[in-house]
């Protein structure tokens, strides 16, 4: 299984960013499939994941502002983020659980600065 996480990059306070997760290695209509960020000194924690039902969890990020969606056709995982904010500042980690293994993408950095 490989993940391919992309959308990362720079925005100003408020802004949006959509992050993307393609995963390959067999189907994952039946996995849950999430973000997670983590910055330096921290533990990783979850921001958002869905269940092959379209049930999401959240972590702390504040609802309204965060969504997560998926495409099964495409084996992909979406990060909605909005109204962006300094505190947002981290490596987003895609993720995967699938049949009892976890995987992890390789993480795609989201800075939040004026």
């Amino acid at each position: 299984v490989q993940l391919q996480a992309s959308g990362g990059g720079s925005v100003q306070p408020g802004g949006s960013l959509r992050l993307s997760c393609a995963a390959s290695g067999g189907k994952f209509d039946s996995a849950n499939m999430g973000w997670y960020r983590q910055t330096l000194g921290k533990q990783r924690e979850l921001v958002l994941s869905i269940e092959s039902d379209n049930l999401t969890t959240y972590g702390n990020s504040e609802k309204g502002r965060f969504a997560i969606s998926r495409d099964n056709a495409k084996n992909t995982v979406y990060l909605q983020m909005t109204n962006l904010r300094p505190d947002d500042t981290a490596v987003y980690y895609c993720n995967v659980k699938r049949w009892g293994a976890e995987y992890w993408g390789q993480g795609t950095l989201v800075t939040v600065s004026s």
